[in-house]
């Protein structure tokens, strides 16, 4: 996703019921558990703002598409997460190299038809408080929420947006994606609130691959209490998160990351079942980020 809090730890093994390291690296397993860290490459990295010099600033899509290969390192570091009960999570934190996720960020930035819809929160019309595109492949359910219908996009029309596709199918083998909802957030005050990716078009245990770049952003996961009044937190739009984030109190019905450059997020099982998710309001996040994420349609 008065706006202010102290900022949730980030993930730990310890805060999870199950945790499992495949080959974590110290300097990695540093880096998740310390929220204020730049990037060594960039003093900049966490606010969005950088500077390349060995790349353009501007990208034209021939340029982009012909120099830069998608491919991700060939094996990328993960950490999985047990959430218990049939939901887990994939966390790789540097699934695209650091440049070449700048190039992409520049082509999205400047190429995508971003919008900033009008849609229906609990009666009422208001801004949606993030730019977003839908991209899909032909002939599928149509996407809504919040009373918005968005135009759906062909893979055609943004080539790099396929090679990226592709390259996350080749790292998730058995996985399968045909859409993809982009959200850029330009600032502190853009956010989505409280909610689960758990509409009938993606079944019953979906998996969601999150693909982010630019500024750093926290990323908190709650667990559903059968207790809470469904209808304030299945659409999050309304408020920012800390209204509700009092609602849980045990640390293992919460988790948190601060979602790096470059990196891969996937909510697997019954993850969009159990749990809700936002990106809340963060005074500090001065820059721009965009997320790229991949769903499947049935």
């Amino acid at each position: 996703m008065g706006e202010e809090r102290n900022m949730v730890p980030m993930m730990n093994p310890t805060h999870s019921p199950s945790h499992q390291s495949d080959g974590f690296s110290n300097e990695e397993d540093e880096s998740l558990n310390e929220n204020n860290k730049f990037c060594k490459d960039d003093s900049n990295y966490k606010t969005g703002h950088h500077q390349d010099h060995h790349e353009p600033r501007r990208l034209s899509l021939t340029s982009l598409v012909s120099s830069s290969s998608v491919k991700p390192p060939s094996s990328p570091t993960r950490r999985t997460i047990d959430l218990g009960h049939g939901s887990d999570l994939i966390y790789i934190q540097r699934f695209l190299p650091f440049q070449k996720s700048w190039t992409f960020f520049d082509y999205l930035d400047k190429h995508i038809p971003w919008t900033r819809p009008t849609i229906r929160v609990f009666g009422r019309s208001c801004l949606q408080p993030r730019d977003t595109c839908y991209v899909a492949s032909s002939a599928l359910t149509p996407l809504i929420y919040s009373g918005y219908r968005p135009d759906a996009y062909s893979w055609d029309d943004f080539p790099p947006l396929k090679e990226i596709l592709d390259a996350i199918c080749e790292a998730l083998p058995g996985s399968r994606f045909n859409s993809l909802l982009l959200n850029r957030y330009k600032g502190a005050n853009d956010y989505v609130g409280w909610h689960s990716d758990d509409e009938k078009l993606y079944g019953p245990t979906p998996e969601i691959a999150s693909l982010s770049f630019g500024c750093e952003r926290d990323f908190v996961l709650k667990k559903k209490k059968l207790q809470e009044d469904s209808s304030h937190e299945k659409r999050g739009d309304d408020g920012p998160a800390k209204k509700r984030l009092k609602k849980s109190s045990r640390g293992e019905d919460q988790q948190s990351f601060t979602l790096k450059h470059g990196s891969l997020l996937v909510m697997r099982g019954y993850t969009q079942r159990d749990w809700i998710h936002s990106v809340p309001k963060r005074a500090k996040a001065e820059g721009t980020r965009i997320n790229l994420t991949f769903r499947l349609v049935l």
